[in-house]
């Protein structure tokens, strides 16, 4: 599964609005050594993430796959 930026930018529970902002997005993926501007194109695979051991990494493949879910379910 793709985990997109969009996902990051969504998930809720992480500040008072949903998503992650650009810069703090920025910060972690340089933190965690993920190409920022690709996941920004392309996404990254959800096992990269799970791979990271993050907490947020790992709530974010959770938020990718129940989107995913509610996409289906609906589509």
């Amino acid at each position: 599964m793709i985990v997109t930026f969009r996902h990051m930018l969504t998930i809720p529970g992480f500040s008072e609005r949903r998503g992650f902002c650009r810069p703090k997005a920025k910060a972690w993926a340089k933190r965690h050594g993920i190409d920022y501007r690709d996941f920004v194109r392309n996404g990254i695979e959800a096992e990269k993430l799970e791979a990271t051991g993050d907490a947020f990494a790992i709530a974010l493949v959770k938020w990718a796959r129940e989107c995913a879910a509610r996409e289906q379910a609906h589509g």
